[in-house]
């Protein structure tokens, strides 16, 4: 038997697997089982982790919306007050 790292709350189930992702029955935190003998549990890493790091990639599109921009002035002489 282990205990939610969380809530205290003692889970009687038994494991096979360091790594697999368990719900509290009492506070429904996620939580991963990183020991077996004795069962121990910590706090599940969070899904979001990973999506945060594909947001990461936004800076690139913001340049390239900058670069669109830089084309269409390009278009537009200055002398001649008028597009090309």
């Amino acid at each position: 038997m282990g205990y939610c790292p969380e809530c205290d709350a003692p889970i009687e189930e038994e494991f096979e697997d360091i790594g697999e992702i368990i719900t509290c029955p009492e506070c429904g935190v996620e939580l991963e089982v990183i020991a077996l003998d004795p069962v121990e549990f910590d706090l599940a890493p969070a899904e979001d982790e990973e999506e945060d790091e594909e947001d990461l990639s936004f800076d690139d599109e913001d340049d390239e919306d900058e670069d669109w921009d830089d084309e269409d002035d390009e278009g537009f002489d200055e002398e001649e007050d008028e597009y090309n």
